[in-house]
């Protein structure tokens, strides 16, 4: 018993570290931002009774409620996030019209991750580093080039791997929600008639006497609850029950105290709200409060970071993204990963935000858009398995989904308003990485198609072999897309060279719509006869793919595998452009290039070069 609870202790404190990291660092600018950003509000006791009562239903209704108590119940296997409730909801509504609009609309969730994924880092570091101008206003000058150096040095870790910084993120992130309770309480002491906003009636009456600036603060309110999806998303790590204990028992009471300690502070000097978050603590603890907020905001861009590079690798396994290069960087935890191109893009995107912006206050106004359209499409995914796979009674559904999406939409259309003073940024993040993942998913389709057009019947290939044909000794294994017809390499290789293999196996390798799938299922071999074999092999896609090692299990099936007797023929498609019907002919240059730059089939499924022979072939498309 004692050993149990020691191990939950250690998880709840891992969990903290890495699935709160973003929501916890947003006292640091939410409000902040809704009095003092680019639709400033007065500083009265109304409006600060009216805006924490905003930011408390707001945590409650779009946290606790809805991801907490509803979505994390959508788990994939146990895996959570905006791919595996898409691969969920498509396996239920498969057949049905609503399919396809379903999945366009989790590619964009998906695609809008990207455009938060590059903004966090940058509004996080900005904020904690800002606090310097408490310290001495003559520091200004030097928070940019502070930011640059920290977010450089932490992109550039990535390669190494991020197992040992991991290691403080836990008690670090639990020092910083600590920090918060205590400082939100001592402030409170001093007004504590602030707790009076806990009432809904202060929010309402904010929205009837002041209409449209409590439709602008809904643009700034929302902050509070950026990185509620890393709960969802960071499932599989560590489970439905620690996310939730450590929710409820910690970090949602510490959140809260501070926003009220805020408001409380606020109430006795309205001039504290230059910066509400570091004008809580006296002179002598501010320089130290810098330096804890760089190390938890450094925290909550290296768990986003992470989430970038699980969801390129998804994404990859999905079929909405070309093959890239993905390192392995534990030997322990398979989802400890480091993508290059993914973190290459995210470094210069976020340096280009920090000095293109170069304050956090210009950064909130581009902060929100992604975040509430990620969070709109959540619940419409969602009411389809509530309905589907829950099987609860559709006026339940109705009730639930409608005032989720009602609220969702309140304060979309409030970040809507920021698209010309920033909020243009994550859209066009958003609707460009939509576009590069439906083109390469299209793409992918017509390719597919043409193989299996241009695809020769295997019987007719097996009864036409005769003494001419010679049979070389060892086996040779064909990997192939489709799971019919002769791969083109192996009709190249006949053609050109007459020879046929003592022993073929036609390979193909699938990805199912589950994170995981067990060695029990990984393969299917079939004889075919005549020397022929046809294999399947299956991955989740959490998974990365390795044939070796998928061969090596055949021997259980009665086939021999010797990786030094056995040759990989791959086939290498060109990809034409043509005028033929299939996509727009700007979106088939732009398929043509991504096949082009894809990491090599040979690397991608961990084959030896040595023992490696590439054929090619062209389609158009």
């Amino acid at each position: 018993m004692h050993e149990k609870k020691n191990k939950l202790a250690g998880l709840l404190v891992t969990t903290i570290g890495v699935v709160y990291g973003d929501i916890g660092t947003s006292p640091l600018y939410a409000m902040k931002e809704t009095f003092a950003g680019h639709h400033p509000m007065a500083v009265t006791s109304g409006n600060v009774f009216g805006v924490l009562s905003l930011v408390f239903w707001t945590v409650m209704l779009l946290v606790t409620v809805k991801y907490v108590l509803i979505i994390m119940r959508a788990d994939n296997h146990g895996e959570g996030g905006s791919l595996a409730l898409l691969a969920l909801v498509t396996e239920l509504t498969r057949g049905y019209r609503v399919a396809y609009p379903l999945t366009l609309l989790g590619i964009f969730a998906a695609a809008l991750f990207y455009g938060d994924s590059m903004i966090t880092p940058a509004i996080s570091v900005l904020s904690a580093i800002e606090g310097l101008e408490v310290v001495a206003p003559e520091l200004t000058a030097y928070v940019m080039p502070i930011a640059a150096v920290v977010l450089t040095a932490l992109f550039a870790i990535q390669r190494h791997g991020t197992g040992a910084v991991g290691l403080m993120f836990g008690p670090v992130m639990c020092l910083w929600f600590a920090t918060l309770a205590v400082i939100g309480i001592v402030n409170i002491g001093a007004a504590p008639e602030v707790l009076e906003a806990i009432s809904p009636f202060y929010a309402v009456e904010l929205i009837v006497n002041e209409p449209l600036m409590a439709f602008f603060a809904l643009g700034t309110v929302v902050l509070a609850v950026t990185g509620a999806e890393a709960l969802y998303t960071d499932m599989g790590h560590f489970g439905r029950f620690p996310i939730r204990l450590a929710w409820f028992a910690f970090v949602l009471p510490a959140l809260l105290l501070n926003y009220f300690g805020q408001g409380a502070l606020l109430l006795t000097d309205p001039l504290a709200i230059k910066n509400p978050f570091f004008r809580l603590f006296p002179d002598w603890m501010v320089l130290p409060m810098v330096a804890l907020a760089t190390l938890a905001t450094v925290i909550a861009s290296q768990a986003v970071i992470s989430g970038a590079f699980s969801v390129a690798r998804q994404a990859v396994q999905l079929g909405l993204l070309p093959r890239m290069v993905i390192v392995h960087t534990s030997d322990e935890e398979a989802g400890q990963i480091y993508v290059p191109f993914t973190n290459l893009t995210l470094y210069l995107s976020v340096m280009a935000l920090v000095l293109w912006f170069q304050s956090s206050t210009n950064l909130a106004a581009a902060y929100g858009i992604a975040v509430t359209g990620t969070m709109m499409i959540d619940t419409i995914l969602v009411t389809f398995v509530m309905l589907l796979l829950w099987r609860w009674h559709w006026s339940i559904v109705a009730l639930i989904s409608g005032t989720l999406l009602l609220v969702d939409l309140a304060y979309f259309s409030g970040n809507i308003v920021k698209v010309f003073q920033g909020g243009w940024f994550p859209l066009f993040v958003g609707f460009l990485s939509f576009t590069v993942l439906t083109t390469w998913k299209r793409g992918r389709e017509l390719v597919r198609k043409q193989l299996v057009a241009k695809s020769v019947p295997l019987d007719a290939v097996i009864h036409s072999l005769g003494p001419h044909v010679a049979r070389a000794r060892g086996l040779a294994v064909f990997l192939t897309a489709t799971t019919e017809g002769v791969p083109a390499a192996l009709l190249h290789n006949l053609k050109h060279n007459q020879t046929v293999h003592e022993r073929t196996l036609l390979a193909t390798v699938t990805t199912a719509e589950t994170p995981y799938v067990p060695d029990s299922d990984r393969i299917t071999l079939t004889d075919l006869g005549s020397g022929f074999y046809r294999l399947i092999i299956r991955y989740g896609f959490m998974q990365s793919p390795d044939v070796p090692a998928a061969l090596a299990a055949c021997r259980s099936c009665g086939l021999e595998f010797d990786l030094m007797r056995t040759s990989f023929f791959l086939s290498r498609e060109t990809i034409v452009p043509s005028l033929y019907p299939g996509m727009a002919r700007w979106r088939e240059i732009l398929f043509a290039f991504m096949a082009l730059n894809a990491t090599s089939a040979t690397k991608f499924f961990n084959i030896p070069t040595e023992r490696v022979v590439e054929l090619g072939t062209q389609l158009e498309i």
